[in-house]
């Protein structure tokens, strides 16, 4: 049976307004980022009156973006590495295996996620300080204490997203590469990991997507040399202006390996986020 036309024509119109509300600020950045900085400055315009590709050369000598940007990739990379490498191994023992206190650490580890990251700022602060002055081992100010800090925020949630997957993988393949001769180990990496590549493209996305924009920890534990693109975009912004046409030029920019490795891996992630959400 065909749905109402009334239905149809809502439908369209509240796609329509949604598209709109997405689209216009997509149009405004890249508008303004194609603006001259006077044009910028000045009373906005739908239609620029000069197109310019200035501001994307700029935006690379008024700022040191390119290290900034090697400072991100670095960060987000070893901190997406650490946290699949580490949530496969404690997924598979909590999803195969059973021990005391299995159910204390599933609730501890979603639990943490209903603290503000604000809560542990001042403590990790403390923390590294110490440990540095103690061992010499700097972690303030360097990219291993920020990648240790956003491993600790995202490897929780892996955690739990990859339980609900691997509980979705039938025990059975387990089983199978046992009486063929495989380990533990060998099950997990010959077996299990292979079936459950979407739920891992899932963990890896949001591993990477929470330590590539961050900005709380981003700013207090790093120094001109370890800054990331999140706080490094602020050089933009002077005592005497604000280079609007850069900030927007940069922004599209940074923003490019997130939205691509979003759209190559979104039919993983969508895999991934349904069956680990649902045990």
């Amino acid at each position: 049976m065909a749905p109402p036309v009334s239905f149809l024509w809502t439908r369209r119109i509240l796609l329509t307004l949604l598209a709109g509300f997405v689209l216009v600020p997509v149009y405004v950045m890249v508008s303004s980022s194609l603006k001259p900085l006077a044009d910028v400055s000045g009373k906005f315009r739908w239609l620029p009156s000069g197109l310019t590709v200035r501001p994307y050369l700029d935006i690379w000598s008024t700022v040191p973006l390119a290290r900034y940007f090697a400072n991100s990739l670095i960060v987000a990379g070893a901190a997406t590495a650490c946290s699949v490498v580490v949530a496969v191994f404690a997924a598979y023992a909590v999803s195969r295996h059973r021990f005391r206190g299995k159910r204390v650490f599933t609730v501890t580890v979603l639990s943490t996620q209903m603290f503000p990251g604000i809560l542990f700022l001042l403590p990790l602060f403390l923390l590294y300080v110490n440990i540095g002055n103690a061992t010499g081992i700097a972690l303030f100010g360097s990219r291993g204490g920020l990648i240790l800090t956003y491993l600790t925020f995202s490897l929780p949630f892996s955690i739990w997203m990859l339980i609900g997957y691997f509980d979705s993988v039938p025990r059975d393949l387990d089983e199978a590469a046992l009486v063929d001769g495989c380990g533990p180990l060998g099950a997990l990496f010959r077996v299990v990991v292979p079936a459950a590549i979407p739920g891992i493209v899932a963990v890896a996305v949001y591993a990477f997507m929470t330590a590539w924009g961050e900005v709380l920890f981003a700013s207090v534990m790093t120094d001109d040399t370890t800054r990331t693109l999140a706080v490094g975009l602020q050089g933009y912004s002077t005592l005497n202006d604000v280079y609007w046409n850069q900030i927007m030029a940069a922004s599209l920019v940074v923003s490019v390996p997130v939205v691509a490795g979003f759209l190559l891996l979104q039919r993983y992630l969508v895999a991934g986020l349904t069956a680990g959400a649902v045990k």
